[in-house]
């Protein structure tokens, strides 16, 4: 009986965990910028809730960025990333990132991702590169970038503008 009581409480938290995945993942689907399925991309995925009561969900840091600017007179109450590992929402201010390195990132020249353990961390910057950071400095270098990184993505969107497919008008 107490093997029964274990497991169903292990399976009852897994889905837990793939409910709160899945809410948060419905209630933003696509980001509100680049409109990327932000399941897609759910090891570097935002949400910003709002002291207001009204939340924001992108696909990136880069996106996110674009929300706390254009929301300056907003406080964010909570800003949760997905941890580049396990895919979870993770409190970004707590968790351990790394800027750079040989991944390429999402709406970005120079990747900024999201750990929710310092060895996780630690076993990437050694295996791709790049350097630890605080929340704050992750956001620092998504603004220093945005510049550049607004400037590709127009660039890539008006050459797929370009690029028609075989037998389109």
């Amino acid at each position: 009986m107490k093997h029964f009581i274990v497991i169903s409480s292990i399976i009852l938290a897994l889905v837990g965990v793939a409910f709160a995945v899945d809410a948060d993942l419905a209630k933003h689907a696509s980001c509100k910028y680049c409109g990327m399925d932000r399941a897609h991309y759910a090891h570097s995925r935002v949400v910003i809730e709002y002291d207001d009561g009204s939340s924001v969900g992108t696909c990136s840091l880069h996106c996110a960025a674009l929300d706390l600017a254009n929301s300056i007179d907003k406080t964010p109450r909570t800003i949760g990333v997905g941890d580049y590992t396990g895919k979870k929402l993770i409190d970004a201010e707590k968790a351990f990132w790394v800027i750079g390195g040989g991944k390429p990132g999402v709406m970005t020249g120079k990747a900024k991702w999201a750990f929710e353990d310092k060895q996780a961390a630690d076993k990437f910057i050694k295996e791709y590169g790049g350097a630890p950071a605080t929340f704050d400095g992750a956001v620092k270098a998504a603004y220093e970038d945005m510049y550049q990184d607004t400037k590709q993505i127009r660039e890539r969107r008006k050459m797929k503008r370009l690029i028609k497919p075989t037998g389109a008008p």
